[in-house]
């Protein structure tokens, strides 16, 4: 079982082992489990006997964001960035917390970077009580997003601005991995936004009133990058039906310059493959001019087909 822990008592936090955490006495304990394992499992019903229901909540193999009000403490699940390699259909890692007066519970199944954030704060001294602890996650996993997100829009912009029939294939690729991104993100941010203000309004004196605040600041944070997120998917989706129709018109022109050669080159087929049979009687067969006239001939005719299209601005795009 990985994880660590801190005691945390008048702006001062103490690193104690995971197993001393329980009868640790302090103002507020912070446990962090770095694996969902049965190990982990056995500790937080054995040792921190906690009820199965919060144990179920925090080691849930799949979970979304979420908040749950659960006698004196509430269960809280969020998504942030991780710096493990995610697959495409869950692009964010999960902390679930269980927090309480005085306690606080955290799991993580992949490494989140938000937790060092927030230890870095803790081991700081500006994390006092458990509302102080879960505002820190909130802003550090929307401060951690956001940037990606922007970033998401700016690549889209780029794409616009480059939009040429010569980089449809390119700009096709950038493109879709852009919406795929932005469809994964906002999956999560739109419930994680109810989860932090179903929280913000859970009555309770271990949160205070400036952790309420923080946690209506991190919703709101929340909104704006779901918003952002789906003007990103409507704005890939138009450039992608763009870059469908480049691709679509480059195909058209290809097919009209080789249908134009077949209509040059169907006539002589047909007057070379007439003069080349095999039989007696053809039209100046015998004469010593007639090959020269028969390629003469079939001169005018390309030359007279493709001054008809260029007539008839076939050329033109």
């Amino acid at each position: 079982m990985t994880g660590f822990a801190y005691s945390i008592d008048g702006g001062q936090a103490e690193a104690i082992p995971i197993r001393a955490a329980v009868e640790a006495k302090a103002r507020l304990v912070w446990v962090h489990l770095e694996t969902n394992d049965a190990v982990a499992q056995r500790w937080l019903r054995d040792s921190a006997h906690l009820a199965d229901y919060v144990i179920d909540a925090l080691t849930a193999a799949e979970t979304r964001p979420r908040c749950e009000a659960v006698g004196e403490g509430a269960f809280l699940n969020l998504r942030g960035r991780s710096s493990a390699p995610l697959d495409g259909s869950d692009m964010l890692a999960s902390v679930r917390i269980w927090a309480m007066k005085g306690r606080v519970y955290s799991v993580t199944r992949r490494p989140l970077l938000a937790v060092d954030t927030v230890r870095k704060e803790v081991e700081g001294g500006t994390i006092a009580d458990p509302g102080d602890l879960i505002t820190a996650f909130a802003t550090a996993i929307t401060n951690d997003l956001d940037p990606d997100v922007a970033g998401l829009g700016d690549e889209l912009d780029s794409c616009e601005e480059q939009l040429d029939e010569h980089r449809v294939f390119q700009l096709r690729r950038t493109v879709s991995r852009v919406r795929v991104a932005a469809i994964g993100y906002r999956r999560f941010l739109n419930p994680q936004r109810a989860a932090l203000e179903k929280l913000a309004a859970l009555p309770g004196d271990w949160l205070a009133d400036d952790d309420r605040l923080h946690l209506s600041a991190a919703a709101d944070r929340a909104a704006r990058m779901a918003e952002e997120l789906e003007s990103i998917r409507e704005r890939a989706a138009l450039v992608h039906e763009t870059l469908t129709d480049m691709r679509a018109e480059q195909i058209d022109n290809r097919a009209l310059v080789i249908s134009i050669v077949a209509m040059v080159f169907l006539p002589l087929t047909f007057i070379t493959g007439l003069y080349g049979m095999n039989v007696k009687n053809l039209p100046y067969a015998e004469e010593p001019w007639a090959c020269d006239a028969i390629l003469g001939a079939c001169a005018l005719i390309a030359a007279g087909i493709v001054i008809y299209f260029v007539q008839k601005h076939w050329f033109r795009r």
